[in-house]
């Protein structure tokens, strides 16, 4: 027989607290009364002896501290999950809010999952086209790994994820292939775009969406992440499907995580947020990847805004450690209406270089890869020098360099919202812009690829 707890000793925020319990664990889910009749859920996040703290779901309002009826369920947060989900759209917690049925299964799911034993990782290898320039070809996604996108407010980044859910593909495969997207504390009209541009590329068949909008409670977007990768796993391991997660925006997460840090009265680490920051976003991060034995996997994505653009600021800060690579968004390329607006320099992908190549992308990938990095670079120093002494005295090869750079922007990294070029094309288009150079400039290339692409 369960006992139920009849009086609350205190109500903070979104946070209850119950005295005198025991025989309860950590993530343990309680079935709230109130008043006889509404039912709410909540998740304990701390125990204090005989004291437990618990987050309510669906906030606190109307709760006081003598119409309840509090219940321990004996479980974590878990959900059902079968093949079902693919075109479904679900609340953070999984419960679906397209109208649908609930998903009905045997087995049900713990959000929270279990860490990856390392030595069961399999190595990255296969590459993952997503039919974008910048990335595919200098930032290449390979199958299994976690590569961030750093973003700042006012940014392209939505439609960089929508395109990326609606492009993306595995090469050279007829493996099945879905995708997760995580939306966080996401604003209604940012929900309708991500909804129709699925809907309307056809892509919403193999979506299976986790939406946690801005005016839903802020617990719900700490299990909105968990949730979708929980999703993930059983689609990669059980269905034997290679998975596609997305989730935007890591930093509302991270701001909830300090929010309810807050209301629990924890000592705050950098800039408030809580000292384990580093190990939560782990306990996320560390969930992609491929299985020894297992034919699925998950590669991860996840999105971020850095605050006032601050690439120190301990979210990126940490996502970089964890993660392998990133992918950097420009203010000044978005101010020159390019798109996607990614800057090339930081950006790094440390998976690519046993993914790309002959057998996986084109056998001239690397070299064009380290050619347009070094041509990119040294455009970067003569727009520096052409600031001091004027474009007109420069040399006439610093010329050429200031046209690469223009021709650059425009015409690779730049590209449509509904374009997708494949590999091929867009190593293509950067031969045509080493044109612009005599030879002797691309010192990165083998002569025996100058002949084979380079037409001259």
């Amino acid at each position: 027989m369960q006992r139920q707890y009849l009086k609350l000793e205190k109500i903070d925020g979104p946070l209850i607290v119950l005295k005198g319990v025991d025989n309860v664990s950590y993530d343990e889910m309680m079935d709230i009364v109130i008043d006889g009749s509404e039912r709410r859920r909540a998740k304990v996040v701390r125990i204090q002896g005989d004291k437990v703290i618990a987050q309510v779901f669906e906030g606190t309002t109307g709760i006081s501290t003598q119409n309840s009826a509090v219940t321990f369920t004996g479980t974590p947060l878990e959900i059902c999950l079968s093949k079902d989900i693919l075109g479904r759209t679900f609340n953070g917690v999984g419960e679906p809010i397209d109208n649908g049925d609930y998903i009905i299964s045997e087995k049900k799911y713990n959000v929270n999952g279990r860490p990856m034993n390392p030595v069961a990782r399999e190595y990255p290898r296969d590459y993952l086209e997503t039919g974008i320039s910048a990335i595919d070809t200098l930032t290449t996604l390979i199958r299994g790994q976690k590569l961030p996108i750093f973003s700042s407010n006012g940014l392209t980044h939505n439609a960089l994820a929508a395109q990326i859910v609606r492009q993306s593909k595995l090469k050279n495969s007829d493996d099945k292939f879905a995708i997760v997207f995580a939306g966080m504390g996401i604003k209604y009209d940012d929900y309708e775009f991500f909804k129709s541009a699925f809907e309307e590329s056809g892509a919403s068949s193999r979506v299976v969406s986790y939406i946690n909008l801005a005016d839903a409670p802020i617990v719900e977007r700490i299990s909105t992440p968990r949730t979708a990768l929980t999703a993930a796993e059983y689609l990669a391991f059980e269905e034997g499907m290679h998975i596609l997660v997305v989730m935007t925006d890591i930093t509302s997460y991270a701001e909830a995580l300090r929010e309810i840090s807050s209301a629990r009265e924890e000592v705050p680490s950098r800039k408030g947020y809580p000292g384990y920051l580093y190990s939560d976003l782990s306990t996320l991060y560390e969930r992609a990847g491929m299985v020894k034995g297992k034919k699925g996997s998950i590669t991860l994505i996840p999105i971020l805004t850095m605050p006032n653009d601050d690439i120190t600021h301990p979210i990126p800060d940490l996502t970089g450690f964890i993660t392998e690579g990133q992918i950097v968004l420009s203010r000044e390329l978005f101010q020159k209406n390019i798109y996607p607006p990614v800057n090339i320099l930081p950006s790094l992908s440390r998976l690519m270089k046993d993914g790309i190549g002959d057998g996986y992308t084109r056998e001239d990938h690397d070299q064009v890869q380290s050619q347009l990095f070094a041509l990119y670079s040294k455009v970067i120093e003569v727009r520096s020098l052409s600031q001091i002494i004027g474009e007109d005295d420069l040399t006439e090869i610093d010329k050429i360099y200031m046209e690469f750079g223009r021709e650059f922007e425009q015409n690779f990294l730049n590209q449509n919202f509904d374009e997708s070029r494949t590999i091929e094309e867009s190593l293509d288009i950067a031969w045509d812009l080493f044109k612009l150079f005599p030879k002797i400039e691309l010192d990165r290339l083998e002569s025996k690829y100058i002949e084979k692409y380079g037409r001259w």
